[in-house]
């Protein structure tokens, strides 16, 4: 997380204590809850009835903002609370809006989890009032995307970021594992959330300095223009809050703090903030000769560091390194904590720097577990590598196949079917070709074509091999081969044949055609 630049007051602390198929299962549940003490799914259902919020679109705020972790009560980077992250600070006051509407105390809303739950969804249903959701509205979990915008605290495409991660994890599906080893889920499902006034508020405009990712300007209060030393160190960060409200806190100008860069746990997606000729407000005394990296997440929460953000980060270091000349080492490749003259411990013990810096280096690490040449059939009493990647996408979707053993027992078969009964497929448990293709291709739809790169193109070309029959490379890049593999799929299924992947591809493939 960043540091103010010297001379400048200190104002509230960040608490060190405290966004592809990617991992979207939360561990190391902070200590086992009362015997007596209502589960955290109980506090969802019940927040859920007496508001009139959708169960799962709650979990999945809750989910987007913490990963469940309430961290004993204590603030984020941007002075949010508990697992629904109620805010307050100059720009975000939903902590005390969730007091007046619940008469809750901000004591208890901030350090209790079932009365932190009920004060999001209360905050939740006074958006959904204020916007004019009615009650076949509040049904239709795609009308409350304004809604979940909203309860950001941000505006515009920053706004959009956060309630498109939230939709992210209803359509890909999510299990957490939280304190006293409770398990939260939300099953994937299709979603085509109705945007409102932020369906134009997607961000587009390429970052100036590292054409993968996107730009969006941290406030002038927070960075100085030009430096006055040489770069010669990258620094990384956790941000000990989500990948949406870090972004918001540094186009806030109270926050006096900043960094170069932020990448999103769930699919490595990186959004420049401060150019790399300027001097961003993240390391104090190192802040002039260094380039900073924020990872989304909490430093006592490794399911945070995915391998999927790994592998983009280190993809963003090693290419500042070699575009300004750094040494691929740890000691120019640091963290937070290490930087001279700061009191700061991330990362923390939960980055894997032995893994990161093989990464910065070059080295490939190890396969995604996910994609085969061919995708064979499934059924019970089936074992092997293909059945763990079975168990890893119907878990990752909240499906509860067990152990992630490769082993097909009764526990898998159920969850097959339950995927099936979802998706319109034969229920019959086994795991073919039709099942193999709306389970691979199961997530968010983004509009994909040649040039396109990243997690949900890998996730099409999984799809695509399963569908075909033939393999496509799970590469990541849709070059000339997907593009191909798109164009022969379309005219098998009598789709309009164009190379372009959008809502009627993905719908095809998602239902298993």
């Amino acid at each position: 997380m960043p540091r103010r630049p010297a001379g400048h007051t200190r104002g509230r602390a960040a608490v060190l204590a405290s966004l592809t198929v990617t991992a979207l299962v939360a561990g190391h549940p902070a200590g086992a809850a009362p015997a007596d003490a209502e589960s955290m799914n109980q506090a969802f259902d019940r927040a859920a009835e007496e508001y009139g919020v959708p169960r799962d679109l709650l979990a999945a705020v809750g989910y987007g903002e913490t990963h469940l972790n309430g961290h004993a009560g204590l603030p984020s980077q941007d002075n949010g609370f508990g697992v629904m992250h109620l805010v307050s600070n100059p720009a975000n006051h939903s902590l005390e809006k969730a007091s007046a509407l619940t008469g809750e105390s901000t004591a208890d809303l901030r350090e209790d989890t079932g009365t932190n739950i009920l004060g999001g969804a209360a905050v939740l249903r006074d958006h959904a009032d204020t916007l004019g959701l009615d009650t076949a509205d509040r049904a239709d979990i795609d009308a409350w995307y304004p809604v979940v915008a909203r309860y950001s605290g941000a505006g515009g495409a920053v706004a959009a970021l956060h309630a498109d991660t939230v939709y992210t994890f209803l359509a890909q599906g999510l299990r957490a594992t939280v304190a006293g080893g409770e398990q939260v889920s939300v099953t994937s499902r299709p979603v085509s959330p109705e945007k409102g006034p932020f369906a134009k508020a997607d961000i587009t405009a390429q970052s100036p300095d590292y054409p993968p990712g996107l730009w969006v300007a941290a406030n002038s209060a927070n960075f100085a223009t030009g430096r006055t030393a040489t770069v010669d160190k990258v620094v990384v960060h956790v941000t000990q809050g989500s990948y949406a409200g870090t972004i918001s806190w540094f186009q806030n100008a109270a926050s006096k703090v900043s960094s170069h860069y932020v990448v999103r746990s769930s699919d490595g997606q990186v959004t420049q903030m401060v150019r790399d000729k300027d001097t961003a407000y993240h390391a104090k005394s190192a802040n002039a000769s260094s380039l900073g990296i924020e990872h989304e997440g909490f430093i006592d929460d490794p399911s945070w560091f995915t391998d999927t953000m790994y592998r983009s980060s280190a993809a963003l270091t090693k290419y500042l390194c070699d575009r300004y000349g750094i040494p691929k080492d740890r000691s120019h490749v640091i963290g937070h904590s290490e930087a001279p003259g700061n009191d700061h411990t991330d990362p923390g013990a939960n980055w894997n720097w032995t893994y990161y810096m093989q990464l910065v280096k070059g080295a490939t690490g190890s396969a995604d577990g996910l994609s085969f040449a061919s995708y064979t059939t499934q059924r019970s009493g089936s074992t092997g590598s293909q059945v763990k990647a079975l168990q890893t996408l119907l878990n990752q979707q909240g499906y509860g196949a067990g152990a992630e053993d490769g082993v097909f027992g009764t526990a898998t078969g159920n969850a097959v079917r339950a995927f099936q009964t979802a998706r319109g497929l034969d229920a019959d448990g086994a795991v073919g070709p039709r099942t193999w293709t709306a389970l691979l291709s199961a997530g968010t739809t983004p509009a994909l074509g040649t040039g396109a790169s990243g997690d949900a193109v890998k996730r099409l070309q999984r799809a695509l091999t399963a569908a075909l029959g033939r393999t496509v490379a799970a590469d990541g890049a849709f070059g000339a081969n997907t593009d191909q593999a798109v164009r022969d799929y379309q005219s098998s299924r009598k789709l309009s044949v164009d190379g372009s992947v959008g809502p009627d591809t993905w719908a095809a493939l998602q239902s298993g055609r």
